[in-house]
């Protein structure tokens, strides 16, 4: 049962996660798991392994952003985002990605969950131009640090930050920091449960 195991395996981290978000979770994991037969929007098909993967692997980065208003650039299916927007209702997220299938999807989830604090948006990141900067930008799956950091220079506010999520951590790739950009830390996550290395990078401006 998707509920009982979900709820172990928060048991398994710090998470403060209510009885709704739980449920929350679940359907979201249910959804992905009817839409992915017909439009394959992850790779992952066994429903019990999104709960790692997808759902778990989103939520341990919450504890670590700062802010209120950010955005999940490539988000693909709403991943990290969706997690995280359920979990942490007091922020403000925006998924973009340039997949009309996948930002579907996401609108679809953001109704039949009620969440509003959620918004969709279908574009390229580089062509995605906010009212107003981010306190963060996330990305999860994206190319390489150095792509993240170059495509979405003007999404962060001059204080927000990025925040990639990543496997093993490239010392190449941390070194390579486009100017005026410095790693403010990188963390290794604890995901109960999954096979690998997580990290999160977080990076700010100088």
């Amino acid at each position: 049962m998707l509920a009982q195991r979900l709820k172990s395996l928060i048991d398994d981290t710090d998470l403060t996660v209510t009885a709704e978000q739980q449920a929350q979770l679940v359907t979201l994991v249910t959804l992905l798991d009817k839409w992915n037969k017909a439009y394959n929007l992850t790779s992952v098909r066994d429903p019990n392994e999104m709960l790692v993967k997808h759902m778990l692997d989103s939520m341990v980065v919450g504890p670590y952003l700062d802010g209120k208003r950010f955005i999940d650039v490539g988000t693909g299916p709403g991943l990290p985002g969706l997690p995280l927007a359920i979990c942490n209702p007091d922020k403000e997220f925006v998924l973009l990605d340039s997949l009309g299938k996948r930002i579907r999807f996401i609108r679809t989830v953001i109704h039949q969950l009620g969440l509003t604090n959620v918004v969709a948006v279908e574009s390229r990141v580089e062509a995605y131009q906010p009212e107003q900067g981010f306190d963060g930008v996330l990305s999860r799956a994206f190319a390489s640090l150095q792509d993240m950091l170059s495509w979405c220079h003007h999404l962060p506010t001059p204080q927000g930050r990025f925040y990639a999520l990543k496997g093993q951590l490239n010392e190449d790739e941390l070194a390579q920091l486009p100017e005026g950009l410095s790693i403010a830390d990188t963390i290794a996550l604890k995901v109960p449960e999954l096979d690998g290395q997580r990290h999160l990078v977080i990076v700010t401006a100088q």
